[in-house]
């Protein structure tokens, strides 16, 4: 059985699953799929199109899968995918997508905390910790295991590789490549490696080295970037981070910007 405050408004075709609450003056419209145990506090406002996973939290004063903030939106139908047991705080919003993708996801197990804005299309994934009032552009991607500190600002269509850190108050207009610390807001740059987020999670002694190995040539070396990737390409061994690396570095259609050396 499902636990709605009378004061809730639930449109008539959304779908509730077992042993869902909501909260006083909380809106969820008809086209709404929220799964089981899911806690939806007072005062929060699912749109249209929002597909909700099993044993999240949704904080007073959230607002997800409203229209994207895009003048080339013409109202097509989009949605917006939660995964399971994410926590979202106070007065967090997340659009929905846009034709460019026609979703914006939200992976499994994210803590997204007060005041947090992502855009349309955004990919967040699993594991991922977002402090206070961070602020995505539309199209930006999130790995697993990232952690952005509060008041960051994330510009559309970056990309943050998996296990990365982005520190508080940056201005992240370049992409983050995987397993690295970036920040700064004049200058935002590479800053060595997540060590401690590596080892927190389980990374060996030798696959760090391999990492450290990767971008010591990458950002250290003096090379030319495509110079740089061929030496990691040749010089090292084949191991899984090593080609997470090399693989970031090549995919993406767009021209792409990546970090500077942290002594440049």
């Amino acid at each position: 059985m499902s636990n709605i405050h009378a004061t809730a408004v639930i449109g008539s075709g959304a779908v509730l699953g077992e042993g869902v609450a909501v909260g006083p003056y909380s809106v969820i419209e008809d086209d709404v799929v929220i799964g089981d145990r899911t806690v939806i506090e007072s005062h929060v406002h699912i749109a249209d199109g929002a597909r909700i996973g099993n044993e999240c939290r949704i904080s007073s004063g959230a607002v997800l899968s409203t229209a994207p903030q895009d003048l080339k939106y013409a109202g097509e139908k989009t949605y917006l995918h939660i995964g399971d047991r994410t926590v979202i705080r106070e007065y967090v919003t997340l659009n929905r997508g846009t034709k460019a993708s026609g979703k914006t996801v939200v992976g499994s197990d994210n803590l997204i905390m007060a005041y947090v804005h992502a855009g349309h299309d955004c990919v967040i994934g699993n594991h991922v910790v977002i402090a206070n009032s961070v602020q995505f552009g539309g199209h930006c991607h999130v790995g697993d295991y990232v952690v952005v500190g509060g008041l960051a600002g994330v510009h559309q269509f970056v990309r943050i590789g998996r296990y990365a850190m982005v520190g508080g108050i940056s201005r992240a207009a370049l992409d983050v490549p995987p397993f690295v610390m970036a920040g700064g807001h004049a200058s935002f740059r590479y800053e060595g490696l997540n060590v401690l987020g590596l080892k927190r999670r389980g990374f060996t002694p030798e696959q760090i080295g391999n990492i450290r190995d990767a971008y010591r040539i990458i950002f250290q070396s003096g090379l030319l970037l495509s110079t740089a990737l061929e030496t990691v390409r040749r010089d090292l061994p084949p191991t899984p981070e090593v080609v997470e690396i090399l693989d970031f570095f090549a995919s993406g259609v767009y021209n792409r910007k990546f970090l500077k050396p942290f002594n440049s």
